[in-house]
């Protein structure tokens, strides 16, 4: 291993975005090895690092689809292909200049291993620098989703699917929700404004702020003291279409990182609420971010580690919050490695274990209580064909209608889609056990 980081070490910037995008080729997740990897790059490249990386995910179909024509014969090199792309990207997508990204990319490829291919990457990133307006237009046109993912939105939103995939190659704002039982909204923005940011207020959520720069998030005004979370606008939505729930007992089945949990209590005073979730990593930053808020001494909290398919609450419960596992289609802006990962026969075991959970939840639910589906995807089968499934199985389960000016009515529930400088796609719907 010290042999890798010291020989990785001597690799350039170019070079080690490479690296981490072979490991998601290879079907690691891009927070399981961004750290690691992000540490061997040195301090002042890391944003240029983290800019690469994701866009190159970001835009990874649509260069695969101008590269191809460029080459005689398949190239069958996973790192070489990178390498191409990378390059393309860089003469594409940033202000970083031709020659510079050029150079700098083929001598990746030499320090890869790769010097005898050099030449090629060297010829077709230089003739992309000569036609960048005809490239450029080619990556504009190209849908840039993997196939089997561009036939189910295809299917699911036909009319829909050339803003679908427009926006989903766009990079996701940076919202925060504002704890309103510290500060305002409009105090918040006011602060925002008078050190410098650049800021908005969010159409949708009452509680939100677009920041219009990059920051880090711990430099913002109020974050020690619990002034706000990082949370997606329609994510935000949540809290709003709950019923009241001061003190009632409360589930919330799928609960890390905790932004659902944090905005119930930032809202009410539940006489319980248990976040649950299977992975006991991920529930730190739940403890984490509601000793951050303040909001320990509100409720009474319990956080879980355990399996939502099987999981049994003391007595029975007043409301659900399940914002289930799902293919996390709508959120593939700001997980871009999901292009890359996420394969078509997910889906099914997806929707299956959905249904279980479901299923074990809707047990738990008192006559009279709300359970509120949640999905961060885009695809019918998570989302509006699992209501109609769960419809027509439950007859003591009712669908209370969102009246909401967002979104997409469907047959139950409402479908949001990712929309740029705005929120992710989610799907929520709204079920009363009678």
């Amino acid at each position: 291993m010290s042999q890798i980081q010291s020989s990785s070490k001597n690799l350039n910037l170019r070079a080690q975005v490479v690296k981490t995008l072979l490991a998601v080729q290879n079907g690691q997740s891009l927070a399981s090895v961004l750290n690691q990897h992000i540490n061997i790059v040195s301090e002042r490249d890391r944003g240029l690092y983290h800019e690469l990386t994701l866009g190159c995910l970001r835009q990874w179909h649509g260069l695969k689809a101008i590269t191809l024509p460029l080459l005689t014969k398949p190239l069958d090199n996973a790192a070489v292909e990178s390498c191409l792309y990378l390059g393309l990207y860089q003469i594409l997508c940033t202000r970083i200049p031709a020659h510079a990204a050029i150079s700098e990319t083929v001598t990746a490829a030499k320090q890869l291993g790769f010097e005898p291919l050099s030449g090629l990457v060297n010829a077709i990133l230089r003739r992309v620098s000569r036609e960048t307006e005809e490239f450029s237009e080619g990556l504009e046109q190209a849908h840039g989703l993997p196939s089997w993912l561009f036939k189910r939105l295809k299917k699911d939103w036909k009319e829909q699917l050339p803003e679908i995939s427009y926006h989903l190659k766009q990079t996701a704002p940076l919202t925060l929700r504002v704890n309103i039982n510290q500060v305002s909204r409009a105090e918040y923005l006011e602060i925002l404004h008078e050190d410098g940011f650049e800021a908005r207020l969010c159409e949708l959520s009452d509680v939100g702020i677009v920041l219009e720069q990059n920051v880090h998030i711990p430099n913002l005004p109020g974050y020690e003291e619990g002034g706000f979370s990082v949370q997606d606008e329609h994510a935000q939505l949540c809290a709003t279409l709950l019923p009241n729930l001061e003190g009632q007992v409360v589930v919330d089945a799928c609960a890390a990182p905790g932004g659902k949990t944090a905005h119930i209590l930032e809202k009410y005073s539940p006489k319980k609420l248990y976040a649950i979730d299977q992975d006991s990593k991920r529930l730190v930053r739940v403890a984490e971010n509601l000793e951050r808020l303040g909001l320990n001494e509100y409720a009474d909290v319990e956080i879980l580690a355990a399996d939502a398919t099987t999981w049994q609450a003391p007595s029975e419960v007043d409301c659900i919050v399940l914002d289930a596992p799902c293919s996390a289609i709508g959120v593939m802006r700001r997980h871009p490695d999901i292009r890359l990962l996420r394969q078509s026969n997910d889906i099914a075991k997806t929707v299956e274990l959905q249904k279980a959970i479901l299923e074990n939840m809707w047990q738990q639910l008192k006559v009279g209580g709300t359970l509120l589906y949640i999905t961060c995807s885009i695809l019918k089968a998570e989302n509006e064909q699992q209501m109609i499934d769960f419809f027509t199985t439950h007859s003591d389960a009712e669908e209370i209608k969102i009246e909401a000016d967002w979104g997409i009515e469907q047959v139950h529930g409402r479908q949001l889609f990712p929309e740029t400088d705005r929120g992710d796609g989610f799907y929520y719907c709204l079920i009363k056990k009678i």
